[in-house]
């Protein structure tokens, strides 16, 4: 059984990673998006990145900084498959995961003018932002000395592999290839 983590910026491709993931190699999908998604909707919250952010932040000050990410691990162990579990924000996260066995952390990151189109063209109920919002978000996402808080610029430098993703899905999902067939399946 293989656990792969996605972290990465907005709008960079972990999508994309795991719907191939899913698609193409039968990994199981989970979701930290997902997983606030449906306690926002439960508390009948605004469903907005803002929301997700003020709850996430609230769930990790109250049960620990990984509890979010211990959940869907949990979860996917249950299962006996390969998973996937995306959208891996804080350090503490990946301090748990790291605890647990068979776990590989994925980042991608890209250039901001192309995340923000792709955000654009996916038009989920959180990305219905205008450019300097989607640069306030990302800004405040990106470094924070609290443990509780998203740290992506940390988390994608704690990444096994870095895939960056400004060129095509095709380029994108070759590096996944690469990586799979190099990396995971043989090396752990």
């Amino acid at each position: 059984m293989i656990i792969i983590g996605i972290t990465g910026t907005l709008g960079a491709g972990k999508g994309t990673i795991v719907e191939y993931l899913t698609e193409m190699k039968s990994f199981l999908h989970f979701s930290v998006r997902a997983f606030l998604l449906e306690e926002i909707r439960r508390q009948e919250l605004q469903e907005n990145r803002d929301s997700m952010f003020t709850l996430a932040n609230h769930l990790r000050a109250q049960h620990g900084s990984s509890y979010i990410t211990d959940q869907l691990y949990f979860q996917a162990v249950q299962t006996g498959k390969n998973c996937v579990i995306e959208s891996i924000r804080t350090p503490g996260e990946i301090s748990s995961l790291r605890t647990k066995s068979n776990f590989t952390l994925f980042a991608v990151d890209a250039a901001p003018e192309i995340r923000y189109q792709r955000i654009k063209l996916r038009q989920s109920e959180t990305d219905q932002i205008s450019y300097e919002t989607f640069l306030e978000n990302e800004e405040r996402e990106m470094n924070t000395t609290d443990p509780n808080k998203q740290n992506l610029q940390k988390c994608i430098e704690e990444a096994d592999f870095l895939l960056e993703n400004n060129g095509t899905k095709k380029d994108l999902l070759l590096q996944v290839e690469e990586i799979l067939r190099g990396k995971i399946f043989t090396s752990r």
